[in-house]
């Protein structure tokens, strides 16, 4: 089977999407917040970022040449700015990180 036609990966794709598009919409409030919001959406960033984690390292354990190219296109893409795909997960929890830290 192909791996974009994998209905496992086409659910988790959309999942993520959608996932992501409705934290960044609520993120925009952020600074509203009470600590205990701030909370929860930092925990829920942390799982989103992991299960994109996951879903890439699908991608890079594939044998499936479409598969093969999304990560090729990602890092081409991410190397434009300086970073790798690694490099940007690091950046990102060190921003989660950062943004816990301010929460107390």
């Amino acid at each position: 089977m192909v791996f974009f036609e994998s209905e496992i990966v086409q659910e988790e794709a959309k999942k993520l999407f959608t996932d992501y598009q409705e934290l960044m919409k609520l993120g925009s409030d952020y600074g509203k917040f009470d600590r205990e919001g701030k909370k929860m959406f930092i925990d829920t960033m942390e799982a989103l970022m992991e299960r994109y984690r996951v879903f890439m390292k699908r991608f890079e354990l594939s044998e499936d040449f479409q598969a093969k190219m999304t990560v090729e296109q990602l890092r081409t893409q991410l190397s434009q700015f300086g970073i790798t795909p690694e490099q940007m997960f690091d950046q990102m929890n060190t921003t989660l990180n950062r943004m816990k830290s301010q929460l107390d």
